[in-house]
């Protein structure tokens, strides 16, 4: 974690150099003032977001998470969490933390990448309200069904490099 805070950390300096060098004071004032503004407005989706994935976690049996999407549950993982990806309305404030918390409980990193490359590319929420409506069946229909078989391969293929890239299954 402390990689990604030194990452942002340096993105956000740089960028408070160049604000100051375009605007001085005022301008990283009104960056500033922009990211509040920001961050109060997912706050709420944040916290509704954070109560789920607690609830989940304290919910949901780590045995039932092992079984559906662990180490073991091979390419039925893969086609729950294609489905559950696919299935699931929200934003990232949602899926992330439920993600984590399918994790603490025992969820294998195949299944939980099928998961966000289905909410990502199969979303159907998104593909009912936005893509049938203004692109029309034929286009969405047909995204849709060339996107189906990459979230089972981007689970397998996750799962496969960070068993190799951390040493486990």
């Amino acid at each position: 974690m402390w990689r990604s805070w030194l990452l942002l950390g340096g993105l956000i300096l740089l960028c408070a150099v160049v604000a100051f060098r375009h605007g001085g004071p005022g301008r990283i004032g009104e960056a500033l003032a922009s990211a509040g503004k920001l961050f109060l407005s997912v706050l709420p989706n944040m916290v509704l977001g954070f109560t789920l994935a607690g609830f989940l976690f304290v919910l949901l049996p780590s045995e039932l998470i092992v079984k559906w999407m662990g180490h073991g549950s091979g390419a039925k993982g893969l086609f729950i969490g294609t489905l559950a990806g696919t299935l699931t309305p929200g934003g990232p404030f949602t899926h992330f933390p439920i993600l984590a918390s399918f994790l603490a409980k025992g969820a294998a990193v195949g299944p939980v990448c099928a998961y966000i490359a289905a909410w990502a590319l199969l979303g159907l929420n998104r593909f009912l309200v936005w893509e049938l409506p203004i692109l029309g069946s034929p286009i969405a229909l047909t995204r849709l069904v060339a996107s189906l078989w990459v979230p089972p391969l981007v689970g397998w293929v996750g799962g496969a490099l960070y068993g190799r890239w951390h040493g486990g299954p």
